[in-house]
């Protein structure tokens, strides 16, 4: 094995810090952390804190029986020797207290090697980025991850100190960010930076770079007027069907969309540097660790580019630049050149006033008026800081949204204080924050990838105090045109997707962002219920504006009865995971009953005594023909409606309103079961999947529902086997990306590694562009969809992640479960802190094609159950709040 190394870098005015206060639970100062390099074959001191009195014990991995131990002294300190083994790695460090092992900590790909102690001038602290000749290139090779740096933060001190203010990070460069060779020439395929309600795609258009500005909130919420008439309603649409005419449904509610041009998402405008005299690039580069992007020239500029991860704004920075760059501002084309033609899906359509830019010295404010009480404003400010040096800050807000600051942009500037330095470093600590709650190490690097790259747009995309990711995020169309599918919230399956994997990637308050949309939204879904359905309860519109009203599209889904019991599974996924009573009794059960009590009011009691919709559908079957409306009950629709009866009744129960539960529980037994034949589920009684299709909406019990599941028996395990076979065997024609990544996750729901791992490929290597996004068709042309179209949506990203977990990790059983669904050829593989439901924080490695070891602490304390894969069996154990237990051979 190589050598490791350690480098301990003190640069001139480090320091470490007192820990003076008492300690009732054992800690460790930040050397002792994940990553750590402990000198090999020696007897290394481990210091920390604890109780005056109490018993310290630390075990190595690469010596499990040799465990040693200390007291801890009246100061509150103690310290003990470790002997370690000859160089190797990665191993765990445990230290805990006898009969309090649930407070212990347990330290991650711990290494054992050479540790060197660096002290002398501030320039040590120097990095590549500090003007290394060709920087990136050298970057992107120093690849050499058994080198680790601990480098302490600056802190005076006329004291001797204990602790410091550093983390370990490992030599390696970003494997899994953005590299080429050029800057992207068109938007959808642009460097994707963002925060969550502001965003930003860089690009080249034309001699320009591009800084293409975006706003989560930036809405035309004009009201469809159609959508206000005493015919708006179910029982049109039912009364139509009746009569087998759905013309006037179809100028109501389909055609008014393909007229009218709004409501929709819209872009805010770019700024732009005219880079042609920079001459040739030699590289771009999106560091997914960082969230920064880098192009480079070939004459040694160097720009950087970021939205920052902790305010309202976004920097750039040119250093080694020939002469003076300058910048401008390009708005939105809300006008239409005299004489042009105006395209269906152009901008100026809106029939916006020109917006107002000034511009005084270095400086640019654009002020524009969007529908009724929405304005927006972009400002930026830039300086030389030498004859070779630009930098700049932009700020974007909006006025008269949910989400709206309370000053305009110019005036955040005026009062805004941090350099590009600053905000930088503040910038990289929260996505380093960010990147520590879960991570993953697996043998096909296509895959792990791939899993980085969608979690740093989940990242970029979902933040608290935003609204949750639409089908384009905050990455709207840069073309001069609405976004496609006016960038709205599909709530057929495309919100739904992008959440998936928010939970098991311990990423909750990112995943929070959407019930929480879900939640703000709720008073004009239960008016929309009032209006549309003409009953009490809550559905929400399919298709969906930022504030929750239907936007319209084809009637059969833009108005599916269903929609909110999808939906309520997220309020569902975000109460198992967190195990957070308060949010279940707040908001979960709360909204979900609504919903409960929605279909309750809704549905219609025959005489068999089973109960159905009036009229159903399931979302994109039969496009927007007559034929997309059932009478009977479709299987999408049913999945919908019994998962949120059970899952009402499992809320009631857990909050000790047993009469409720009871109540709910009577209620699902009143529907029929699921429409199956010998094809396995069908669309509808006596309607099978009868050709190859995009949407999985049939099969929604499986995944992500689990109100089917191979492990509850024989006959079950066979009825879903063979509806994903059928599904297979009807073709790929109809398919779209998404369709690949939905069903890996259900080929690894049936524990078929190999079938999931291989619809992914596909998914990344057919349907994805250059810089990751989703666009749909098949982008090769070789047969693995009919269509080999490019519109850019996220869902098909986020479900790609999704089902890379569920090849390592489920718990949607009750039952956790450790690398359920690896293909053959994974041997070695490792992941750490991902989320099972109940709370319970994972990690787990395997060496060998075997697990090797699992660790579970529990953050809220419960019973776990989990499958001993060395036992074979499903063990049960009581554990206490911040209890961690090891489980190995």
């Amino acid at each position: 094995m190589k050598h490791l190394f350690l480098l301990i870098a003190l640069g001139i005015g480090s320091g470490l810090t007192v820990k003076a206060q008492s300690h009732t639970r054992i800690s460790l100062p930040a050397l002792f952390s994940d990553h750590v390099v402990l000198q090999q074959q020696d007897s290394v001191p481990v210091w920390g804190w604890g109780e005056a009195g109490s018993k310290v014990c630390i075990v190595g991995s690469w010596s499990s029986k040799d465990t040693v131990s200390a007291r801890v002294g009246d100061d509150g300190r103690w310290m003990a020797k470790v002997k370690t083994a000859h160089y190797g790695g990665p191993y765990t460090l445990r230290i805990f207290q006898p009969k309090r092992e649930a407070e212990g900590i347990m330290l991650e790909d711990v290494m054992l090697g050479e540790v060197w102690l660096c002290s002398g001038q501030s320039n040590m602290e120097w990095t590549p980025a500090n003007g290394l000749v060709d920087q990136a290139q050298e970057i992107g090779a120093a690849d050499y991850p058994q080198v680790r740096f601990f480098s302490l933060k600056k802190v005076g001190s006329e004291y001797l100190q204990d602790d410091c203010q550093a983390t370990w990070e490992c030599c390696s460069p970003d494997v899994y960010g953005l590299h080429f060779d050029h800057i992207p020439t068109v938007w959808d395929e642009g460097i994707p930076l963002g925060n969550g309600i502001m965003g930003t795609l860089v690009w080249q258009k034309g001699e320009n770079l591009r800084l293409a500005l975006d706003r989560a909130d930036l809405w035309d919420l004009r009201p469809v007027k159609e959508f206000s008439g005493p015919d708006y309603s179910y029982k049109f649409i039912c009364d139509a069907v009746e009569k087998k005419d759905l013309k006037p449904v179809y100028e109501m509610i389909d055609a008014r969309t393909s007229r009218d041009i709004a409501p929709t998402k819209i872009p805010a405008g770019a700024i732009e540097f005219p880079v042609k005299a920079l001459g040739e690039v030699a590289s771009v580069d999106l560091d997914v660790r960082t969230a920064v992007c880098t192009i480079v020239w070939k004459n040694g500029v160097a720009g950087q580019f970021f939205t920052s991860a902790t305010d309202r704004t976004g920097h750039f920075r040119f250093t080694n630049l020939p002469g003076k760059l300058e910048l401008n501002w390009q708005a939105p084309a809300f006008e239409a050149p005299e004489g042009s033609k105006v395209a269906s899906n152009a901008l100026a359509r809106l029939g916006y006033k020109p917006g107002r830019t000034v511009r005084k010295g270095n400086r640019i404010t654009y002020t524009q008026k969007a529908y009724g009480d929405v304005k927006y404003e972009v400002d930026i400010r830039w300086t030389c800081p030498d004859a070779h040096s630009l930098e700049g800050v932009y700020c974007l807000t909006t006025q008269g949204t949910w989400y709206s600051e309370q000053t305009a942009a110019g005036k955040v500037m005026d009062a805004y204080t941090k350099d590009f330095r600053s905000a930088l470093q503040e910038h990289v600590e929260w996505w380093k924050r960010y990147w520590e709650q879960c991570r993953i190490d697996l043998p096909d690097k296509v895959l792990e990838r791939q899993w980085y790259l969608e979690m740093y747009k989940f990242g970029a995309a979902s933040r608290k105090d935003a609204p949750p990711i639409c089908l384009q995020a905050v990455w709207t169309a840069d073309n001069g045109q609405t976004p496609p599918w006016r960038g709205d919230f599909h709530n057929d399956l495309n919100t739904q997707l992008s959440y998936w994997p928010g939970y098991a990637s311990n990423h909750l308050e990112e995943s929070a962002v959407f019930t929480d949309w879900l939640w703000r939204i709720k008073d004009n879904s239960e008016a929309y219920t009032r209006q549309f359905f003409g009953v009490d309860g809550l559905n929400v519109p399919c298709i969906s504006t930022l504030d929750g009203k239907n936007l319209g599209g084809w009637n059969p889904y833009s108005h599916q009865p269903a929609a909110s019991g999808w939906l309520a599974h997220h309020f569902y996924l975000q109460w198992k995971y967190s195990a957070d009573q308060d949010f279940l009794k707040d908001r979960a059960y709360p909204w979900v009953k609504e919903a409960a009590r929605y279909f309750e009011q809704i549905s219609i009691k025959g005489a068999d005594g089973k109960r159905r919709l009036p009229l159903s559908s399931s979302p994109e079957i039969n496009d927007n023909s007559l034929d997309a409306w059932f009478k009977e009950t479709t299987n999408f629709d049913l999945a919908c409606i019994r998962f949120t009866l059970r899952a009402a009744r499992e809320m009631a129960e857990t909050l000790g309103l047993d009469e409720e539960a009871a109540h709910w529980k009577d209620l699902e037994s009143e529907w029929p079961d699921f429409a199956s034949d010998a094809t396995g589920l069908c669309i509808a009684p006596g309607y099978p999947l009868q050709y190859t299709h995009r949407h999985l909406s049939h099969l929604l019990a499986i995944h992500p529902l689990g109100l089917l599941d191979v492990s509850q028996g024989k006959e079950v395990e066979r009825l879903v086997r063979r509806s994903i076979h059928h599904y297979e065997e009807m073709g790929t024609r109809g398919w779209v990306g998404y369709s690949y990544s939905w069903l890996a996750n259900m080929q690894a729901r049936v524990l078929d590694g190999d079938a999931a791992a291989r619809s992914l490929h596909i998914f990344i290597k057919a349907f994805c562009s250059p810089n990751s996004f989703h666009l749909n068709g098949d982008q090769l042309k070789k047969g693995y969809s009919g269509f080999t179209y490019r519109p850019f949506t996220l869902e098909g990203n986020f479900a790609c992640a999704s089902a890379i977990q569920e090849m390592l990790l489920q718990s949607h059983t009750g039952v956790i479960r450790v690398f359920p669904a690896v293909p053959e050829y994974w041997l070695d593989a490792s992941f750490k802190d991902m989320r099972a439901m109940g709370a319970f924080l994972v990690s787990a490695s395997m060496k060998g094609g075997n697990v090797e070891r699992i660790t579970v602490r529990s953050e809220k304390g419960g019973t776990l159950k989990i499958l001993n894969p060395f036992t074979s069996r499903v063990e049960k154990k009581a554990m206490k709040p911040g209890e961690c237990i090891e489980i190995t051979e």
